[in-house]
């Protein structure tokens, strides 16, 4: 396992190189990546995706390829590049994945030699379930509109004694900063510009699904809540609260969308060796961006240079943490391990 110095001198070391190349819409205008030509190019948050009529497996799957980038977004706002972000989240993924794939299902495909440390995801391009899939153990402190500790604070301001939260009633004194929740909690939330948490009703009622889907995503991840806080549990962690995404492929089954059980996605802090929430400066020793969103002064704030090293070690030292695996980086240039990771997958599909 790399120490906190080692991991700050490879930080220090290769972090500017890391995050230097050209976007994925560049490296096909340029002609690197000629099979990608005319395809659609989706630029996200933090990660782009590329799909098009001529990416389909001879099974006819429609492939979409998703690159994930160093960009870090909190509060909606994208904070800058953080080195090595991107292979750390492709390794976390790859770890939990393996963990839940029987329980969720899983639109990636499987190719031979593809590093569990790739940034170019394949997967079958679903039609997605327009929903973001949250489900709570702890009321964890966040900034976030959509947490369920804002909506305590405001609940708590105005003398409520019942707060009604994404279908659920709780009972507002019985609730404290970083506690353990009753039971485990289906929070889902609305993917919009600015998302809000909704309820099951509201989804049905808008026909974003049906009741019968959302009984699936919502039983079959409150399963894979519980396989991955048990795996979690012999390396001295909990699993906070988590997000996923969902959609529906070809055969019509539905199915994870996108990265499970990430330090992006999910929260996870650490246990003593008593088996209590180890604490620092009276908060919980988290693994999870709540770091980064903790950094945020100001609204339209980029991470300086000093602050991307160090949320950067803080990724690392996280994935140990949560795989018990040492992080091994590639440090080929970023270009070069995209071009050669596309043209793994594309000979292995198409």
């Amino acid at each position: 396992m790399l120490n906190e110095q080692e991991i700050r001198e490879l930080v220090a070391a290769h972090g500017a190189a890391v995050n230097e190349g050209r976007p994925i819409r560049q490296l096909i205008e340029d002609g690197d990546l000629p099979r990608l030509q005319g395809c659609t190019v989706l630029e996200g948050k933090v990660s782009d995706s590329v799909f098009g009529d001529a990416l389909k497996t001879p099974a006819g799957k429609s492939i979409r390829l998703m690159f994930r980038n160093n960009r870090i977004s909190t509060h909606d706002v994208n904070r800058g590049a953080i080195p090595f972000k991107d292979q750390v989240l492709a390794f976390n993924h790859d770890h939990m994945l393996r963990l839940v794939k029987h329980v969720l299902g899983s639109s990636q495909f499987e190719v031979d030699g593809l590093i569990p440390s790739s940034t170019v995801i394949p997967a079958e391009n679903l039609s997605l379930v327009k929903l973001e899939n949250v489900l709570r153990l702890y009321m964890a402190e966040s900034s976030t509109s959509t947490s369920l500790y804002q909506h305590w604070l405001a609940a708590k301001e105005a003398g409520q004694d019942i707060l009604k939260y994404a279908g659920h009633e709780l009972t507002i004194s019985e609730l404290e900063s970083n506690g353990r929740l009753p039971y485990l909690m289906d929070t889902p939330s609305t993917k919009e510009a600015v998302d809000r948490t909704i309820d099951a009703d509201f989804l049905v009622e808008n026909g974003i699904c049906t009741e019968e889907q959302y009984t699936q995503i919502r039983n079959s991840s409150l399963m894979a809540f519980g396989i991955v806080s048990q795996n979690l549990a012999e390396r001295g962690m909990i699993l906070v609260d988590t997000k996923t995404e969902h959609g529906i492929n070809v055969d019509g089954n539905i199915v994870a969308a996108d990265e499970l059980y990430t330090m992006d996605s999910s929260r996870f802090w650490a246990l003593d060796d008593d088996g209590k929430i180890q604490t620092r400066d009276g908060k919980p020793v988290s693994f999870s961006k709540e770091f980064a969103r903790g950094m945020v002064k100001e609204q339209g704030q980029q991470f300086s240079d000093e602050q991307a090293a160090e949320i950067a070690v803080r990724y690392i030292q996280g994935l140990q943490h949560l795989t018990g695996e040492t992080f091994t980086p590639d440090l080929r240039p970023r270009d070069q391990r995209i071009v050669e990771s596309t043209n793994l997958i594309l000979d292995a599909l198409l």
